[in-house]
């Protein structure tokens, strides 16, 4: 399997969507979770929560 365009494209479609990893292994067929969590990395997509506010701490 290699990552042609079409799948590279499918792969960021389905992330910034909101599917997991798994989900887009099992979508592409012939790669799997880590493989998709390794490609994500490397296309520098692996902040896929925007703007997220951390969860502040309960006052003492």
């Amino acid at each position: 399997m290699s990552w042609t365009d079409e799948r590279v494209e499918l792969l960021k479609k389905m992330w910034t969507e909101g599917q997991s990893a798994s989900q887009i292994a099992k979508e592409l067929g012939g790669v799997t979770r880590n493989a998709v969590i390794g490609k994500v990395h490397r296309l520098g997509l692996s902040n896929r929560v925007e703007g997220a506010a951390p969860t502040p701490a309960p006052a003492a």
